[in-house]
């Protein structure tokens, strides 16, 4: 089959749609009027004889075969780009428009100063930092390169892991004078915890000190998904917290807060910057996931 590569091609058309999640968002971009990027995306799918795009009036998601046409034509569109580029012995520098998604407080203490950094030296990229956490289909998002927290289940993305986050439990020191602090895993069942995951009221938590371990069941009544607001009710003494240590950690240093069994630890969190897999991968996306990676080896809560 034959790839028309003009950029207003029916090809073309279909891979913004599906990258920017609607009809009007491409026809915005374009300066047409819906319809008309409509037709196109029609016109390809009476071409090749197959439905390729779930429309409503908010969102236009891809199709089984859809999603397949948009990686394998996504494909040769990078191939060739790589290919122009090594021909014409190009300068590969960071261009064009970079979408990244990462978690809200992670991304916007970590990764929002790496970006800053590079757009200081990469005067033709446009960014786009996307927080949140649905970021599980990058395709339909239209996400070049996604920051994620914690283990990784889809094989089928390629993860750069640049970074390990260690997890404390941690405490308000005004809280501990008032109850005490805990001495054994065990004590940590007698105190009242403040969950991240929204609806939690129970976690069981893994713990090690010089070889030992111990398993601590603990309970609590609140539970919040933002890090901002675990640390304004750890600092009011709603409870404990079992989370990342760099929430915290200007709390600590200063003694608000106070980390409970320093001597026992519990597993930490790997970070990773995944990608579609490609055989091209554009300089906007190594350049970010090189400038992010040594930026994070310098963070002193991170290892």
């Amino acid at each position: 089959m034959q790839i028309v590569h003009e950029v207003n091609a029916p090809d073309q058309i279909f891979i913004r749609v599906v990258e920017a999640g609607s009809l009007r968002a491409v026809a915005e971009e374009m300066g047409v009027d819906p319809s008309s990027v409509s037709r196109k995306v029609s016109a390809l799918e009476d071409r090749l004889q197959a439905k390729l795009l779930r429309r409503s009036t908010k969102r236009s998601v891809p199709t089984e075969a859809g999603l397949r046409y948009y990686e394998g034509v996504r494909r040769l569109l990078d191939e060739r780009a790589a290919l122009e580029a090594d021909v014409a012995g190009l300068i590969d520098e960071p261009r064009g428009r970079l979408r990244i998604g990462a978690p809200v407080d992670f991304g916007a203490r970590f990764v929002a100063p790496v970006i800053a950094d590079l757009m200081r030296d990469a005067p033709d990229l446009d960014v786009e930092l996307v927080l949140g956490s649905g970021f599980d289909d990058l395709t339909q998002g239209g996400l070049d390169a996604v920051v994620r927290i914690g283990t990784l289940t889809d094989s089928s993305l390629v993860a750069r892991k640049v970074a390990v986050v260690p997890r404390v439990i941690v405490g308000a020191a005004s809280y501990f004078e008032k109850h005490g602090m805990p001495s054994t895993p065990a004590d940590l069942s007698g105190h009242p915890f403040v969950f991240y995951r929204g609806g939690q009221r129970r976690l069981v938590l893994d713990l090690q000190s010089n070889g030992r371990k111990k398993r601590a069941e603990v309970t609590g009544r609140v539970a919040a998904n933002s890090v901002t607001a675990i640390r304004q009710l750890v600092l009011g003494g709603a409870g404990l917290h079992h989370g990342p240590l760099w929430a915290l950690e200007e709390d600590i240093a200063v003694g608000r807060v106070r980390i409970a069994l320093p001597d026992w630890h519990t597993p930490a969190f790997p970070v990773h910057v995944v990608r579609l897999a490609s055989s091209y991968v554009p300089a906007k996306v190594r350049e970010f996931s090189d400038r992010f990676a040594a930026a994070m080896a310098q963070e002193d809560t991170l290892r």
